[in-house]
């Protein structure tokens, strides 16, 4: 990832603009706070988050206002099974005037990205994605080129057993940093849902809460929150577990493991804490380890999502919890 340009803001600052960003979001997205706060976690974390649910639930919406909240450029792929890395990427087209050629970039260029039904495009496209999320950089006919910074994909898919689906490679799913479910609203969320988008859209009333230098100066302050070695090692326990474990053919990725202690950063920052405790990480670990894990129960033809998540529940509180985690410093 690129490496945030602006100076670190003090934490007291990470923790009352995350608090205002979650709260101007839930003005969009009502009675969703947990999905905003994981959203926004992600984002300071320099992570991609994979919003899986049903058609119609605000997946879309989330994204935008998040987008919206924090000034930066947004930009939406709206992907169909017809299309081209290119249409992700961009393209070198000829210029007739001058007679040489010229980069069009493509929508992947700005700090937020929507990928809207990711996994309604093909895998050949769906890869396109795979430089950009790991490295924050594309590489068309052999030049490399740097993406916005911050930079992050919001990608939204509608369960996989619906019509015109495909299913996310795994190294895809692997470079999402956490996945979250949207779930239908509550009684009185829905109704006041009504209520507001009866004689105004609250999206486009929402104003930009940080500007982008601000929130590459949140990026800093997160990347310096502390870690003990401690911490360390029970993020590394609780990963590792996921590779043993009787019940999954897949257990998570080293890459995870840097996933969750930055997740868990993030997560400590948003509360004022210049360190990460175990209940930081024990928090995190299911939305941020469930995705990547294959189960046994797939081989019998169902998606065990929800197996993966108990198991990924159970690993946690089966791992021993560090009692020295509070760093000691001058």
């Amino acid at each position: 990832m690129p490496e945030p340009t602006a100076p670190a803001v003090p934490l007291e600052h990470v923790r009352d603009a995350g608090a205002a960003i979650v709260a101007a979001v839930s003005t969009v997205v009502d009675g969703k706070v947990d999905a905003i706060r994981t959203a926004l976690t992600v984002m300071l974390a320099e992570g991609h988050l994979l919003v899986e649910d049903v058609p119609g639930v605000g997946k879309t919406v989330l994204a935008k206002a998040l987008g919206a909240s924090v000034g930066g450029s947004v930009n939406r792929i709206q992907f169909t099974s017809d299309m081209l890395p290119s249409d992700v990427t961009g393209v070198n087209v000829f210029d007739q005037s001058s007679g040489t050629f010229r980069f069009s970039p493509g929508p992947v260029f700005a700090n937020v990205v929507i990928g809207d039904e990711i996994n309604r495009t093909s895998p050949k496209t769906q890869s396109a994605l795979l430089e950009a999320m790991a490295e924050a950089q594309v590489t068309v006919d052999g030049v490399t080129r740097a993406l916005e910074s911050p930079f992050m994909i919001v990608a939204t898919q509608n369960p996989i057993d619906m019509e015109g689906t495909y299913p996310l490679p795994e190294a895809q799913r692997d470079r999402f940093t956490a996945r979250i479910a949207m779930g239908y609203p509550s009684l009185d969320a829905e109704r006041q849902m009504l209520a507001n988008r009866g004689v105004r859209d609250p999206l486009s009333e929402l104003r930009p809460i940080v500007d982008v230098t601000t929130l590459r100066g949140m990026i800093a302050a997160v990347r310096a929150v502390h870690v003990s070695p401690d911490v360390e090692a029970y993020i590394v326990a609780i990963v590792r577990a996921t590779r043993h474990h009787p019940d999954l053919v897949l257990g998570a990725s080293p890459r995870a493991t840097l996933h969750l202690a930055q997740a868990a950063r993030a997560h400590a920052a948003l509360l004022g804490r210049p360190f990460v405790t175990p209940d930081d990480v024990a928090a995190l670990a299911p939305i941020v380890l469930a995705h990547r894990l294959v189960p046994v129960a797939r081989g019998l033809g169902g998606s065990g999502d929800d197996t993966v998540r108990d198991i990924v529940v159970r690993i946690v509180s089966d791992t021993a919890v560090p009692f020295t985690a509070t760093p000691v410093r001058s």
